[in-house]
């Protein structure tokens, strides 16, 4: 099909329907131990490490009576996980590009700045337990996004030694800063709560709307570079 070797995946509004799951529990749990934060502010953490947001607005709020950042994130937990149990939806055309690639020997991955339990809640219930070659959440290492890491763990785990070879695709601007600081292509995708002109600000190589186009983008751009060796 291409040259390229392998795709990582975002999970929330990448595969599966964003549905405001990770942004309401994250305001409530803020919320009730009386930190307030603008959804916008939030929302640019969206792809990150859930722990590490957490962390980071408990320690820029100065509210009275503020709860402890790991007791706080026990709460949000709770939350995310309750929301997810309700409902879990993938993304239209997403198990089809998945069999695509797969076909063609393009192995594929998830990255998630969900930890694990969470990250395996969702993929049960997508019914994609075995679906992929790998699974990385931010519980795998040191930062999360957009630091480099989860995808290189995906590389690693896959056994892809070639940035060039690799393409990272998501729906939050973290995913594709995450992607450029790795060296692999970013590909864009407009099913989540980013539109994209904010994508466009983090200069992707790709935006396309959904993942149900990814196998028609890949053959189209990448086949020449693979015959030429390139």
């Amino acid at each position: 099909m291409t040259g390229i070797e392998l795709v990582v995946f975002d999970i929330a509004g990448t595969i599966i329907e964003d549905h405001d799951e990770v942004l309401s529990a994250f305001r409530r749990a803020l919320a009730e131990n009386g930190i307030d934060v603008g959804e916008r502010e939030l929302k640019e953490w969206k792809g990150a490490s859930k722990r590490e947001v957490i962390r980071h607005f408990v320690a820029k709020s100065m509210a009275k009576g503020q709860g402890d950042a790991e007791q706080i994130y026990d709460h949000f937990r709770g939350l995310l996980e309750e929301g997810y149990r309700a409902k879990v939806t993938p993304i239209r055309g997403a198990q089809a590009s998945f069999a695509r690639l797969r076909e063609h020997r393009i192995r594929i991955a998830t990255t998630t700045g969900f930890y694990r339990e969470v990250r395996d809640l969702i993929l049960n219930k997508a019914g994609w337990a075995d679906t992929f070659h790998a699974n990385v959440c931010s519980d795998d290492v040191s930062a999360g996004r957009p630091a480099p890491y989860m995808i290189f763990r995906a590389m690693e785990a896959t056994a892809v030694p070639d940035v060039r070879r690799v393409i990272a695709v998501g729906d939050t601007p973290l995913d594709i800063q995450s992607a450029h600081n790795a060296g692999v292509k970013s590909i864009g995708v407009l099913t989540g709560s980013h539109g994209e002109q904010r994508l466009r600000r983090e200069q992707p190589d790709y935006i396309v709307p959904s993942i149900a186009q990814l196998p028609d983008l890949i053959e189209r751009e990448f086949a020449n570079r693979a015959a030429s060796g390139s």
